[in-house]
């Protein structure tokens, strides 16, 4: 059983920065996948960035590519979503996932925390 809880969301200007933690329960952090997504309103969950718990590989939507970095600390169980050059389009709850395995589709996460709301202002 994995619980997440997530911080760090807030109210930024465009072009400004958040940093967003997820920290973990569990013995078994490092084994896990963890992912974040973000659901806008009145729009389906996407997928954002994912990091492996094997080999740190890390995956990103394209639409956060060289603008968002995903990183985690297995010592602290703690997986980190650090955002800059923040767009009013980023504007989201946003989710940190955990599974075994990393898929693209939000169903495919077993584990899911409460959400953190990030409002990017134009």
């Amino acid at each position: 059983q994995v619980q997440l809880v997530e911080s760090g969301g807030g109210l930024v200007q465009t072009g400004g920065s958040l940093r967003l933690s997820c920290a973990a329960s569990g013995r078994t952090f490092s084994s896990y996948a963890m992912g974040w997504f973000r659901q806008a309103s009145g729009k389906e969950r996407e997928f954002v960035a994912a990091i492996r718990g094997t080999d740190g590989n890390t995956y990103y939507a394209d639409s956060v590519k060289g603008r968002f970095t995903i990183s985690r600390d297995n010592a602290k169980n703690t997986v980190y979503l650090q955002m800059n050059s923040l767009k009013p389009e980023d504007t989201a709850v946003y989710y940190c996932a955990a599974e075994l395995t990393i898929i693209f589709s939000p169903t495919g996460w077993g584990y899911w925390g409460q959400g953190t709301q990030v409002t990017v202002s134009s």
